[in-house]
């Protein structure tokens, strides 16, 4: 029956593609009906209809992985309820490798899925070509099989999705055109239309390739960018039967499907075409882009290397359409951090299919709960900034994030355009002396630094990459003499104002009321007990504190600060991130060279562990922060810009008798694992909590006033025996390999967790790992001791030893005096 066009509603959700109706069938099954649902066409229309429909249920996050594997059952039981079609089909999934690496890269795959507790089985290429009979295997080395995977057909899965969102009571409206998006004291409050206003407590923004047009209208930066995305579909050929499974060919960069006897042939071509800089046509509906076979081309050579019958088959059609991609190739989910109640949901990557089940019930829980409940940092919304909405870099992003799908997944590979991005004040005096540099939140990080002579540029293999001596002397350098990074890129949020204690202290879980000059390392919690962020709080002064944070939480924690400050409270928060560098000066030596070239007490009377204040180095006055996340004696001087270089070259002037070196992350990373540091987004995530994580220490249950958190970390807290889940050490026993992180963790043969981080440790001289381990009676020393522990790498188990305290512990009378703590990730 045809609905009066409302005037108010719960929700409006603008776009009516998978994603959209996703969002309305799952808001309906928590019980909110009043939802309005606006198409600018027909359900579908945008960039749902022509999806390939493949449906591959692992990714390396277990919680995405866990997201499309409730789209398999979804979209298998949807016509049941619906009376609907949806194309459905658990057809399974083969993957193939042409090279040794892919097949590491498939094993690999393999283990995580086991660990994720997916059903997969490597295999040779005999067995492959029984179950793709059609394909030539004589260049393939191996293959993987997921017997769980499936495909769908996009329109009737998006018109079943519909109909059940309908029969919630949701009202869906086709050929609307939303005008606006209404915001009244930063809140989004409606939406305007070509048909009249929407009033309504909950916006939700899932207008696909038009997504970013419709966050600019309110403010909101949502970046993605439209790339042509092509296929074809073949007439009927030989051996080809409706049962046929998906195949990947990622080594080609392509894919194939059964349709109607025929094939789907498609790809991710390593340079993508940008699509659309001058904006989306908005009846752009059920439309297509003219064909191009230059640009098809290295698709359809490697496909008739892998089927040989398509030089004798009917192209039927060619399918050229754009499709939204995102900078690192992961899709936009949750509320904006720029306007409370708006939430967005876009830029699927050719992965809306697999993700929209599961992604639509993450965000429509996101609405109704106020926040995610599970860790979907994979895809915040807050992991971008505004500036990563910048149309020109968006548009040279894009030509590489597209084929990221089938680009090999090497251990530590960079994204290659677009950079330079965000430079700190040392970029050039760092680039002078050999540093090869990483991304990471738009800053260029230096990783490591290249000898005279040496190339300073990532060799990448799953072995040890041409960086490995590097990064030994690096950190040897760190644990015998004194090193610094550049740690620029470090997030600083300053929050001020008369209730800026009582505001912090109620966010985080440590006690943040203390005397002016000290620094507390703190966790910041969900209300689930799991870990928001973990970072730094200094005490500037009574009303004042600098909190230092990780560098690709800037926007995520200034959100959740922010969001937590109560309306009436005097607390203001600025972010100062551009306003300061950050030198990390580390090693048993750092005492000496500062007190060269400052007048300040640095004694560890004088200057004890976890105290921050102003102190002179050369002409420059700065805060040293006495942290460290390397294990050693050492201080972070967060040194306003303008003075950067000056200190940078005041302290390798001193630096030379004392054997400074320039260090850079990689060594960072091994140097905090081989202590046990935790990291957030790897061992601290929304999901576990400081029983599990190991950091008990620095929580504060018992001060006023509690904190958010408090109550389920307490129910959470373990009576008497140890945690189920817990962040345990593991030491690989063999010398020789290397670990990168995602690995499976196997006692006496089962598996009991993955490997979250992890390095190969040169002062240990052995691969190290921290990784979250799982027993239901719990994670003790006698479950850690009491079994042989084994760590699969790309297939083959190397025994490892479980440590609950870091096996590098410095002994000597220098340390002894210097308490060496822990502090927040990089």
């Amino acid at each position: 029956m045809a609905h009066e066009f409302p005037t108010q509603a719960r929700t409006v959700i603008v776009g009516g593609g998978i994603i959209g109706c996703s969002v309305a069938y799952h808001l309906t099954k928590l019980g909110w009906s009043d939802v309005v649902l606006l198409e600018q066409g027909q359900l579908s229309g945008g960039t749902t209809w022509h999806a390939a429909g493949l449906v591959g249920q692992l990714r390396s996050h277990s919680n995405m992985t866990s997201l499309i594997r409730y789209s398999t059952q979804l979209y298998s039981e949807l016509e049941a309820e619906t009376g609907l079609a949806t194309g459905w089909k658990n057809c399974g999934s083969l993957s193939v490798a042409r090279t040794t690496d892919r097949m590491t890269v498939l094993k690999r795959t393999a283990a995580s899925a086991r660990a994720q507790g997916v059903e997969i089985d490597v295999i040779s290429p005999r067995e492959a070509a029984e179950l793709w009979p059609v394909m030539a295997t004589d260049d393939l080395v191996g293959a993987v099989w997921l017997p769980g995977d499936g495909k769908a057909n996009p329109t009737d899965l998006t018109q079943s999705l519909a109909k059940g969102a309908r029969n919630g009571g949701v009202k869906i409206f086709e050929r609307v055109q939303v005008t606006g998006i209404t915001v009244k004291n930063g809140v989004a409050c409606g939406v305007e239309t070509d048909r009249g206003d929407i009033a309504a407590e909950i916006v939700v923004n899932c207008a696909g390739q038009w997504a970013r047009k419709v966050g600019l209208m309110c403010g909101v930066s949502v970046p993605l960018h439209s790339a042509e995305h092509m296929y074809i579909v073949t007439g009927r050929i030989e051996g080809v039967h409706p049962d046929l499974p998906v195949m990947r060919d990622p080594d080609g960069f392509i894919y194939f499907k059964e349709e109607v006897g025929g094939l789907v042939m498609g790809g991710f071509e390593p340079h993508a075409k940008p699509w659309g800089m001058n904006g989306i046509p908005e009846n752009f509906e059920f439309a297509l882009l003219p064909d191009d076979w230059d640009q098809f081309e290295i698709l359809m050579e490697n496909a008739l290397v892998r089927v040989p019958q398509l030089a004798r088959a009917e192209v039927k059609k060619f399918y050229n359409g754009p499709e939204s991609f995102t900078p690192d190739n992961n899709f936009l989910l949750g509320e904006a951090p720029e306007l409370k109640n708006f939430y967005v949901g876009a830029g699927f990557n050719s992965m809306g299919i697999a993700s929209a089940g599961g992604a639509g019930k993450a965000l429509a829980e996101w609405i109704v709960n106020g926040a995610p409940t599970m860790d979907l940092w994979p895809v915040d919304i807050r992991r971008f900034a505004a500036f990563n909405n910048n149309p020109r870099w968006l548009h040279d992003r894009v030509k590489e994030t597209l084929g990221l799908h089938y680009a090999m997944p090497w251990p530590n590979r960079e994204l290659d355009t677009a950079r330079p991005f965000r430079r700190s004040p040392l970029y050039d005096r760092l680039a002078a002396k050999g540093a090869c540099f990483g991304s990471k939140m738009g800053w260029e990080r230096a990783n490591w630094f290249a000898a005279p002579g040496e190339k300073a540029g990532n060799d990448y293999a799953f072995g040890r990459q041409n960086w490995h001596e590097a990064v030994r002397r690096e950190m040897k350098a760190t644990r015998e003499a004194v090193a610094i990074f550049d740690q620029t890129s470090f997030a600083k949020l300053l929050v001020q104002g008369r209730d800026a204690c009582a505001v912090l202290n109620r966010i985080c879980a440590g006690d943040i009321d203390v005397p002016v000059g000290t620094s507390i390392y703190t966790g910041v919690l969900n209300a689930r007990g799991g870990y928001e962020s973990d970072l730094t709080v200094m005490r500037l002064g009574a009303e004042k504190f600098l909190i230092v944070t990780g560098s690709a939480q800037a926007v995520h924690d200034a959100d959740w600060i922010v969001k937590n400050i109560p309306p009436d409270a005097h607390a203001v928060l600025t972010d100062v991130t551009s306003a300061y560098a950050v030198l990390a000066l580390m090693g048993p030596r750092s005492r000496d060279l500062l007190g060269k070239l400052s007048s300040a007490d640095l004694s560890n009377a004088g200057f004890p562990f976890a105290t921050i204040r102003e102190i002179d180095i050369g002409y420059a006055t700065v805060y040293a922060n006495r942290m460290t996340y390397v294990g050693e004696l050492g201080w972070e001087l967060i040194v306003p810009a303008e003075f950067a270089v000056g200190v940078y070259e005041a302290l390798h002037e001193g630096g030379r008798e004392f054997g400074l070196a320039d260090a850079g992350y990689y060594a960072l990373d091994a140097l905090r694992i081989e202590k046990g540091f935790r990291a957030w987004g790897r061992e601290l995530t929304p999901d576990i909590n400081p029983w599990q994580a190991g950091l008990g220490f620095a929580v504060a249950m018992d001060k006023p006033g509690g904190f958010i958190g408090r109550d389920a970390l307490a129910a959470a807290k373990p009576s008497s025996s140890a945690p189920a889940k817990r962040i345990v050490l593991l030491t690989l026993d063999d010398t020789e390999p290397m670990l990168w992180g995602g690995e499976l963790v196997l006692r006496d043969g089962k598996p009991v967790g993955e490997v979250r981080s992890a390095a190969y440790g040169h002062t240990l001289g052995q691969s190290v790992a921290l990784s979250l381990i799982e027993n239901e009676t719990g994670v003790d020393a006698v479950f850690l001791s009491g079994g042989h522990f084994e760590i699969d790498l790309a297939g083959v188990r190397h025994a490892a030893t479980a440590h609950l305290r870091s096996p590098y512990d410095p002994k000597s009378e220098r340390v002894k005096a210097d308490v060496v703590e822990i502090r927040a990730a990089a």
